[in-house]
């Protein structure tokens, strides 16, 4: 052990020691920061689902409507509460799988909203509110103005889908790179990637029985192989712009900076 070394562990021993005798309150490492990169990551990952997940809140109250009273009933033609700064909607969808699969994903984002928020408070000291990104203000748009019916089911099973494969790209990220005492954040991260696989291929067996379009890849943009022609109701269309390697729809890069110029260094976080 080097005497450096030998000297910070010394130190670290005497402040637990010091705190024991003065009756102080030790933190849990679980209850501190991340250390190092994983720090910057943790923010940066925590900030991201936030977005997410709220645009996500729209893009399900659109499907299945906001309740303007809520009641005790437990119901198929129950909504959702309204997301704050979005008018009331009707349910736009025609399909029973699609409205509960939203209720399901609007609940739960709301709880990783909150949780991700507290998150970033307890441990980095940051009081975070969401925002939508361009990207995803183009995919609310394209549901928003789409018709009732089969016309937005169809848009908002390839959207929605996409937009889940996502997060649980960035989910796989989370739970290999974020703080190794941080436990709460990797079993939220396994939660959201396990529950939105799920989801995705519901979806696409959704899309494949009802609009007969059975090759669809949410890997490949906002749409697979099935490209709208021109006049088609489509969900990718010129407006979108071709996604490289390093860099994802919510324009946001994925590669430590040094790994890309071999030299050291932070990673690099894009606010967004």
């Amino acid at each position: 052990m080097s005497r450096r070394h030998r000297c910070g562990v010394f130190l670290a021993a005497g402040s637990i020691i010091a705190a024991a005798i003065l009756g102080l309150p030790q933190r849990a490492a679980s209850e501190e920061p991340g250390a190092g990169l994983t720090a910057s990551f943790e923010v940066r990952f925590l900030k991201s689902a936030i977005d997410h997940h709220f645009a996500a809140l729209r893009m399900t109250e659109l499907a299945v409507g906001t309740d303007a009273v809520r009641d005790s009933e437990i119901s198929p033609d129950e909504g959702t509460a309204p997301t704050p700064a979005y008018p009331s909607s009707e349910a736009k969808s025609a399909l029973e799988e699609i409205k509960s699969l939203a209720r399901r994903n609007n609940r739960t984002q709301r709880e990783e909203i909150l949780m991700s928020q507290n998150m970033l408070r307890d441990w980095y000291g940051i009081d975070y509110e969401p925002r939508i990104n361009a990207v995803n203000r183009e995919r609310i748009a394209l549901l928003e103005q789409a018709s009732p019916g089969r016309e937005f089911d169809h848009l908002f099973l390839e959207i929605f889908s996409r937009h889940h494969f996502i997060i649980t790209v960035r989910g796989v990220e989370c739970i290999t790179s974020s703080d190794l005492d941080h436990d709460a954040l990797r079993r939220m991260c396994r939660n959201i990637v396990e529950a939105q696989l799920n989801d995705v291929n519901e979806m696409r067996t959704l899309l494949c029985r009802v609009h007969g379009i059975c090759d669809y890849v949410p890997v490949s943009g906002l749409k697979g192989r099935h490209i709208a022609d021109v006049g088609e109701p489509g969900a990718i269309d010129h407006r979108f712009k071709r996604i490289t390697s390093d860099e994802d729809e919510d324009g946001e890069h994925h590669f430590d900076e040094r790994n890309r110029s071999g030299k050291g260094g932070k990673r690099i976080f894009d606010s967004h």
